[in-house]
């Protein structure tokens, strides 16, 4: 009763790496809340699946196994986590902002009568006073996420229905094994007690799933164009920039809007989330929703030609000039001194 939910996604066998980032986040709101983290496991052949989760600081795994729920289906996921909930009664439930996450998380929380707010970029803890009523709200989860086409940041609230609900993207959230022998209890349900057979009428005949054409998610350095490289030919210097550094190429929305680069390289609040070790922007001139997405990185580096560009006042290192001038210079020097 009263718990922090997490919604984990499975893949043939894996736990998503955003499932595994929400349980870290989820442990560290339950230790500030005085509550218990659980996790909820949904699919087929799950055995050993608690090897996984537990680790991340959960202290209670509710695993629905059967082989009807795999792949995800909408009718039969919704069905457990509503009946789940209506029993246990969490405070809070955090789930990706994923494929499935979207389609899920709006049918529970229109099921529940509950709040669901999207891409979250921060979660945190607080009290909120409604001046009106005089009265005060305690340990509210704070929503944080770019409004208004990320000219604001909106810190959203619900101080009456529950659970509070938030989806995050892949990334935004660090994941972090608390002990790889924590103890947690794991409860197997009965599938047959939170499903009907009327929640099987589809049936998955047959999946065509296409690998991604890059990793931007776990690249130790990536080389991220904006605008100001200036057309898809100029592009091509980011492109050999990142195979002499075995990078990866990342891009902004207006980048990707110009025709510069395919959509899967967008990195921002409606692209990718990034936290690699070298972030260097070329030609990005720093709107938020663009630095919402990468502003963990270890070290940034601009290179642009306007020196008042508001990336520059985050970026570790700043060179001014030209994407023609400056990224040729990068490729030479860096094949001489690493020969």
């Amino acid at each position: 009763m009263n718990n922090l939910f997490v919604y984990c996604e499975i893949e043939e066998g894996q736990v998503a790496e955003v499932s595994l980032e929400l349980l870290s986040k989820g442990r560290s709101l339950a230790n500030e809340l005085k509550c218990q983290l659980e996790a909820v496991a949904i699919g087929s052949d799950l055995k050993g699946i608690e090897k996984q989760i537990i680790p991340y600081g959960v202290d209670k795994l509710h695993v629905f196994d059967d082989k009807r729920l795999a792949p995800y289906t909408t009718l039969p996921h919704t069905s457990i986590i509503v009946k789940l909930f209506q029993e246990e009664q969490p405070q809070i439930c955090l789930l990706g902002a994923t494929v499935i996450g979207r389609d899920l998380g709006p049918r529970v929380s229109s099921a529940l009568t509950s709040g669901l707010t999207a891409d979250c970029t921060s979660l945190e803890v607080g009290d909120h006073t409604e001046r009106k009523i005089n009265k005060t709200y305690e340990n509210l989860l704070y929503q944080i996420r770019p409004a208004f086409g990320g000219n604001i940041v909106a810190t959203i609230i619900n101080p009456e229905h529950r659970p509070q609900r938030a989806t995050v993207r892949e990334g935004v959230m660090k994941k972090q094994i608390v002990s790889k022998t924590y103890q947690g209890e794991v409860v197997k349900h009965n599938v047959a007690d939170y499903v009907s057979d009327s929640d099987f009428v589809v049936d998955v005949i047959e999946r065509h799933v296409e690998k991604a054409k890059n990793n931007l998610g776990g690249a130790p350095i990536i080389i991220a164009g904006g605008y100001g490289v200036g057309s898809k030919d100029n592009f091509e210097l980011l492109f050999e920039l990142a195979k002499t550094l075995n990078a990866e190429v990342g891009a902004s929305r207006a980048a990707v809007d110009s025709g510069f680069v395919e959509s899967d390289r967008q990195i921002g609040q409606t692209g990718v989330t990034v936290r690699p070790k070298l972030y260097i922007a070329c030609g990005i001139s720093g709107q938020i929703q663009h630095i919402a997405g990468m502003q963990e990185s270890g070290i940034i580096i601009s290179i642009n030609n306007d020196p008042e560009a508001p990336i520059n006042q985050i970026a570790d290192y700043v060179i001014n000039g030209t994407i023609e001038e400056v990224v040729p210079k990068m490729i030479k020097y860096y094949k001489q001194n690493s020969k």
